[in-house]
């Protein structure tokens, strides 16, 4: 998730946890703590600058939930032994310390992006993807807890006014996973008419909101895209057809690049040949022809393909007219079209 809701996020357990008298204390605390998992970006641009390796390396050791919880025993014991609020309170102080840091990558792993719980274990970062990186749906009631809380310091309806928000935001999580759901099943019945019941598929939220879900689905010769509205649809999801170079991709496969990004996004690529370089797209995060993440991987040599130092690449997002026709789709469903377009 953004920055923002995580310093929310460290702000708001850890206040919600300590003795009222520390509360002002552990919200500026948790809001520290809750960003530092985030900052490991700079520790890896000390050893790389190559983008593959810089996207597919953050949210990881720092995000570890097997690394995580040692940090904030270490800073506990730390200022426990330098006497003050946390000696003072030692136990609850523990469990903000920990809440603060533990939640941040537990957030993430909600989001489509990828969070290696498991680091230093070779599995493919956790994708729950049911909301979008930014969501006011989420972020709203974390804010509104801190902002009465900062003003009502030991006041009861500061503690209160945290563990609402808290219970509010996690609700909201509850319903994304629950809406995720739903798609799904859509998502399955749909592709199965299309003989696609077996294909490597993901569902992610569109910008901002968890009423309008994309989905796509892998295909030989590319992917299918399609988005469903749990507000207006009511007839399957209408996917469309877009090519990708899998024969090239196939090529390359065995290249580093390609198989680490290959297990970061799990295979959910698009690979295009731009002035005579192999590219390959992140589906999971943008939508055609629009991608966040694209990356530069080999170049023409004869018939086949060699391999070049990544370069990350970036095109034009219309962003004005992709949030304007996504507000509108939430609400209105296409007409009918049969088949795969």
């Amino acid at each position: 998730m953004d920055s923002v809701t995580q310093i929310l996020l460290g702000a708001s357990v850890a206040g919600a946890v300590v003795p009222a008298a520390h509360r002002r204390a552990a919200m500026l605390a948790g809001a520290a703590l809750g960003t530092l998992p985030d900052l490991d970006s700079f520790p890896i641009q000390l050893f790389t600058d190559d983008p593959v390796a810089l996207m597919t390396l953050h949210r990881g050791f720092s995000h570890s939930l097997f690394v995580l919880p040692l940090v904030a025993w270490a800073i506990w014991a730390f200022y426990r032994g330098r006497g003050g609020r946390v000696a003072e309170s030692p136990r609850r102080w523990f469990w903000a310390i920990q809440l603060s840091l533990v939640t941040h990558p537990l957030l993430d792993a909600f989001t489509v992006y990828g969070t290696q719980l498991l680091w230093p274990l070779a599995t493919p970062p956790v994708m729950w993807s049911s909301v979008f990186i930014i969501d006011p749906g989420y972020t709203l009631w974390l804010l509104l807890g801190v902002v009465v809380a900062i003003f009502a310091g030991t006041k009861p309806v500061a503690g209160r006014a945290l563990v609402a928000g808290l219970v509010l935001s996690t609700a909201y999580l509850g319903w994304s996973l629950v809406a995720k759901a739903v798609v799904e099943r859509e998502a399955a019945r749909s592709l199965a008419a299309l003989g696609l019941q077996d294909a490597p598929r993901f569902s992610v939220p569109m910008p901002f909101n968890t009423l309008l879900w994309r989905v796509v689905a892998m295909t030989p010769d590319g992917f299918v895209e399609g988005e469903h509205s749990l507000v207006a649809d009511a007839r399957s999801i209408a996917f469309r057809h877009h090519d990708s170079d899998t024969e090239a991709l196939a090529q390359v496969a065995g290249f580093p690049a390609v198989r680490r990004l290959a297990w970061f996004n799990r295979g959910f690529m698009k690979a295009q040949v731009r002035d005579g370089q192999l590219v390959l797209s992140d589906l999971r995060m943008g939508a055609e022809p629009d991608y966040s993440f694209n990356f530069a991987v080999a170049e023409r040599d004869g018939a086949g393909w060699r391999a070049i130092p990544p370069q990350q690449l970036a095109w034009p997002w219309e962003a004005r007219r992709r949030l304007g026709q996504m507000w509108d789709r939430i609400w209105t469903e296409p007409p009918a079209e049969g088949g795969v377009q």
